[in-house]
């Protein structure tokens, strides 16, 4: 029997972490290469095991409550879209599993060396500079959120500025803090160390590569708060159907049909949880992965393992390896929106797990 969700304990442990973030017949556009299509296969719900009358429940909720786009896919065939799938919506901070995936793919080449310190590699930033035991920090420190930097930085939203550390007060690798410096200077570090740009990159290792229909340079940018830090923030905009095929290049430990992109060494690495987010539920960090580990309450919430990422508490991109279950969630926040509340996503997302047909 499918496990089910507890919504309203679902929905007080997103409450605690969320605000750290900053159905079409064919794949027109999708390309294949070498003979192998790069097409989204649809299909039924009931042909992979999900109920479409169950389902409807999380259509309806979804559509009064303002999201611009759902999907689910099981084993990476598409059982459930809602809304525009095709349009390239502001990611916030699921920019970070983008990255981090860059990072794992540089690492196998040897172009990046997670155990180098800011100091190797002559990373620093505008006065007040960064101290000599601060760039002792290592790259892996950075990924994993764990620094010890605590400078001002791009794209910082309210609550991470009133929650920073005081300078200092923590040597590096000692303590996790959801840093955006960590996660901007990482950007800065792998354009340095790799000579490339992380959009271009992004786009010729893996949006090309898995067939991307809506994914463009163009739509990205690097923000930059010159007055707080050097180091931009870098701004991915993403349409549901692009993230729903990263979800399941994940879900298939870095593989796509047929080619090695990530290797399965770093996709395990990356969504190991090293640091506890929240005390309370266990929700833990990887390298820029939120994680729900073995044993916590977190896990509990949905089919172990699972690991994800959120954008300003109403994006969201889910991977549940155990049920190859990939969730996309997108609301439209350019210019005005209204966020619909935690509880109702994890409520959308509680009803797509439990429209499992019994096995």
């Amino acid at each position: 029997m499918t496990t089910k969700i507890n919504l309203l304990t679902m929905a007080v442990i997103f409450a605690l972490f969320m605000s750290c973030s900053d159905n079409p017949q064919s794949s027109e556009g999708d390309s294949s290469e070498g003979g192998v299509s790069n097409e989204l296969e649809y299909v039924t719900p009931e042909e992979v095991g999900w109920s479409l009358v169950a389902l409807e429940e999380a259509r309806e909720l979804a559509e009064q409550n303002g999201y611009a786009a759902v999907m689910a896919l099981y084993d990476g065939k598409v059982f459930f879209t809602m809304g525009n799938i095709s349009r390239n919506y502001w990611c916030h901070s699921i920019r970070k599993p983008f990255l981090s995936a860059l990072y794992g793919i540089h690492v196998a080449k040897s172009h990046l060396n997670l155990d180098a310190t800011l100091e190797d590699l002559n990373i620093d930033d505008i006065p007040p500079s960064l101290t000599s035991e601060e760039k002792q920090a290592t790259v892996r420190d950075l990924l994993k959120s764990r620094s010890g930097v605590y400078h001002p930085a791009a794209a910082e939203a309210p609550s991470m500025e009133e929650e920073r550390p005081e300078r200092r007060s923590h040597p590096p690798g000692t303590f996790f803090y959801y840093n955006n410096w960590d996660f901007n200077a990482l950007g800065t570090i792998f354009e340095q160390e790799t000579d490339t740009r992380i959009f271009e990159e992004f786009k010729k290792q893996i949006a090309d590569v898995i067939g991307m229909q809506d994914f463009s340079v163009e739509n990205c940018y690097y923000h930059y708060e010159l007055e707080k830090s050097e180091h931009p923030a870098y701004c991915f905009r993403m349409s549901a159907r692009d993230m729903a095929r990263f979800g399941v290049l994940y879900l298939n430990n870095g593989h796509w049909r047929g080619t090695n992109i990530i290797s399965s060494e770093w996709i395990a690495e990356s969504t190991t949880s090293y640091s506890i987010m929240d005390s309370t539920f266990g929700v833990g960090y990887g390298y820029m992965w939120m994680i729900a580990p073995e044993g916590s309450p977190a896990a509990e919430l949905f089919v172990y393992p699972c690991y994800f990422h959120t954008g300003v508490g109403v994006h969201l991109l889910c991977i549940m390896p155990e049920i190859k279950l990939v969730i996309v969630m997108r609301l439209d926040t350019d210019g005005y929106w209204v966020d619909p509340g935690d509880e109702v996503q994890m409520q959308i997302i509680a009803v797509i797990i439990n429209a499992r047909l019994s096995t």
